[in-house]
């Protein structure tokens, strides 16, 4: 029978990111950890290192920053409740990912900028008009 909690020693980092469920696949662990997108103790890590209790990481998740310590070890990718017994968020971290979050709601719809005036997409008559002027502009005789 496998063991799903590491008692001693360390977990790969990309295995540990995948059982604490911040990434779907190890594979788009490695690949963030490849971009530079995760930090262990403020150093910039590879795939294989290995992580241990009390380790401070780093990481983004799209437009999310995280950090996290590590609370416990695991190997296996398992339910949610327990990935999530395996880090502790930092309150600062839960404090500006929320502040983020309000700040993402609150903002205007990227379709609704004010453009010539006008809030909005451009109808299809608007593309026509202006694919209109840019071909007759071009002619220059």
């Amino acid at each position: 029978m496998k063991q799903d909690m590491v008692s001693a020693g360390g977990v790969r980092l990309d295995k540990w990111l995948w059982a604490a469920r911040f990434y779907k696949t190890r594979a788009l662990a490695v690949d963030e950890i490849g971009k530079g997108r995760v930090q262990v103790n403020g150093q910039d890590a590879k795939p294989s290192r290995e992580v241990r209790l009390g380790d401070l990481l780093r990481l983004r998740q799209g437009p999310v920053e995280r950090e996290v310590k590590v609370l416990g070890l695991s190997h296996v990718r398992g339910p949610a409740p327990v990935a999530q017994a395996l880090y502790e968020e930092t309150p600062e971290s839960r404090a500006a990912r929320e502040r983020a979050a309000e700040a993402r709601r609150l903002a205007p719809e990227p379709a609704q900028t004010i453009a010539d005036g006008r809030q909005g997409r451009p109808t299809k008559q608007d593309r026509r008009r202006l694919a209109e002027w840019d071909r007759w502009s071009a002619e220059i005789e």
